[in-house]
């Protein structure tokens, strides 16, 4: 609990620090391995390949969102922080703090980390106001860009890593460097 609680105080002070690092996606597939791998070097860098409206490309996932978005925030947060907070703890978190009214800081911290994943700009607005105002939205997004970029939230962490190494693929990896 004290590690949980730990998270989730370094990413709030994280959203309102200054930033002086940027993060350079590293994720190398191997093209050989898959056509599946081999599609993911396609992929737009520094796009989302979805827009935030754009629910139906996977209505399944919209319409379990708009029913239950605290699970769709776990199996994304797993994912975004590398199994470091489990799915089950990530969706009590976003529940305990949606009921005070501020699961929009838990899910905005996500979001920010997605995007230094990949690169994605920060849209269509800044991340706290995106998820305070849009919040199914954004977690639907969210979910189809992992599920794109070759992460299926719903297998969690420890299913992606063998789905990885079965398809001889490397995890996405983030490598911090200072801003010029």
């Amino acid at each position: 609990m004290f590690r949980l609680h730990q998270l989730f105080t370094i990413k709030l002070a994280a959203m309102f620090l200054p930033k002086t690092e940027t993060a350079i996606p590293v994720f190398v597939p191997d093209p050989e391995a898959s056509y599946q791998a081999y599609m993911m070097k396609q992929l737009p860098e520094g796009l989302w390949t979805t827009s935030i409206c754009e629910c139906y490309e996977d209505l399944s996932n919209c319409f379990f969102t708009c029913l239950c978005p605290c699970i769709t925030m776990g199996q994304n947060s797993e994912i975004v922080n590398r199994g470091e907070i489990s799915c089950t703890w990530a969706s009590l978190l976003h529940v305990a703090t949606g009921v005070v009214l501020f699961g929009w800081i838990f899910g905005s911290t996500n979001r920010t980390s997605l995007r230094q994943h990949f690169s994605l700009p920060e849209s269509p607005l800044p991340d706290w106001s995106t998820h305070l105002l849009y919040m199914r939205c954004a977690l639907c997004q969210e979910h189809r860009e992992l599920r794109t970029r070759g992460a299926d939230p719903s297998l969690g962490w420890e299913g992606n890593v063998t789905k990885w190494k079965e398809e001889a693929m490397t995890p996405p990896i983030v490598v911090h460097r200072m801003a010029t």
